[in-house]
């Protein structure tokens, strides 16, 4: 055969290749991402599973997956994957190469080194054939989410107002009789029910003695979590650090609470990542609330929704009590007080842990636009 007929059967070859896989080189491809774990706390390791497969007779020769993701997911290093590093985005890119009728399912170990709520919705898909004379990119809608809870502060550490969110023992603050606690016998009085009869006192005294019932709290607490670092603070928060540090401290005593039995609540005015309207989660109790308070804490942004003195404004209105209250936040101003004054005229126990910026840090200037 002449040289000429050798390239002109070559050159219809990579013709024919090229169409074939530029009709069919992309069916049966799927592409599947999602983390080992719906969340983990910040400092953990987390697993990013990815799954591509080629459900076709044509093979693919090579295969590259681009994606954004936060800075905050640290990749380690792994052979086939690059990683370039950005202020925020961190840009992943990961290479296959697909026989007929084959699957790959790759692993990687991640650091979560920031707490928040990481959503991978996109990622391009480019292949090509063997000899790069067609390729092509596909446009992939993905669905995946990590949330990364805050590190719960050390409250061994640090010193916290004293009330009775700090341990399940009774109080007299709220006039509410507890039915399972008994704290001894009195005499019977008119109105009394017939099942607290205390007959083993009626006995020894020779007259109708009921069971004296204790008083104990309502066992609630809610928690306020102020994102403004200052005063005169504009919507931009500059000290992201001391909030991070708060949100670190509302997790671990809403966990302490909650593992004494206590319903636990919590709100802040910074907003979520599904809505711009203020954080409010209602007290309740049991691991579940708490792994829910976990998730919640970790979609808040920090950013302003609305003023902290007009939030607790509007808890004033709604006219709740007999619950305790704990505020915490890097300042009290005298738009703060006024509130926290009508919530403890309304039947509640308020506190506030006050959050002190680290000694290295410098002060900035209150009043200072963002």
């Amino acid at each position: 055969m002449s040289v000429h007929g050798l390239l002109f059967i070559t050159l219809l070859v990579l013709v024919i290749q090229v169409i074939v896989f530029k009709a069919l080189g992309h069916k049966g491809l799927t592409y599947e991402r999602y983390f080992s774990a719906k969340g983990c706390f910040e400092g953990e390791e987390a697993e990013m599973v990815e799954r591509i497969a080629n459900r076709n007779l044509i093979p693919v020769p090579w295969l590259r997956l681009e994606s954004l993701i936060h800075a905050g997911l640290r990749f380690y290093s792994q052979a086939n994957l690059d990683i370039n590093n950005g202020q925020l985005f961190q840009n992943h890119k990961s290479l296959f190469s697909l026989m007929p009728y084959t699957q790959i399912t790759r692993r990687h170990r991640i650091y979560c080194s920031k707490r928040g709520c990481y959503r991978l919705n996109t990622a391009s898909l480019t292949y090509g054939d063997l000899v790069g004379l067609y390729r092509n990119t596909l446009r992939l809608s993905l669905d995946t989410e990590l949330l990364v809870y805050p590190k719960l502060a050390s409250l061994d550490e640090m010193t916290l107002p004293s009330h009775s969110w700090q341990g399940d023992w009774s109080v007299r603050r709220w006039i509410v009789e507890d039915p399972f606690m008994i704290s001894g016998a009195r005499e019977y009085r008119y109105g009394d029910p017939l099942n607290g009869v205390n007959w083993k006192a009626t006995a020894r005294s020779g007259r109708l003695q009921v069971h004296q019932r204790d008083y104990t709290a309502d066992h609630r607490l809610m928690i306020y979590l102020n994102v403004e670092d200052h005063e005169k603070m504009w919507n931009q928060v500059n000290d992201e650090a001391l909030f991070e540090k708060g949100l670190s401290i509302a997790a671990a005593i809403a966990q302490r609470a909650i593992e004494l039995g206590m319903e636990v609540g919590f709100s802040t005015n910074a907003y979520s990542v599904d809505s711009k309207e203020p954080v409010r989660v209602e007290p309740r109790n049991g691991a579940g609330h708490m792994t829910y308070l976990l998730e919640t804490m970790a979609k808040v942004v920090v950013a302003r929704s609305i003023p902290f003195d007009t939030l607790l404004d509007e808890e004033a209105v709604n006219g709740f009590t007999n619950q305790d209250i704990l505020i915490i936040s890097a300042y009290v101003s005298d738009k703060m007080r006024a509130p926290m004054e009508q919530l403890r005229y309304q039947g509640n126990a308020v506190d506030t842990f006050l959050l002190e910026k680290a000694l290295d840090q410098p002060e900035e200037q209150a009043g200072e636009p963002a």
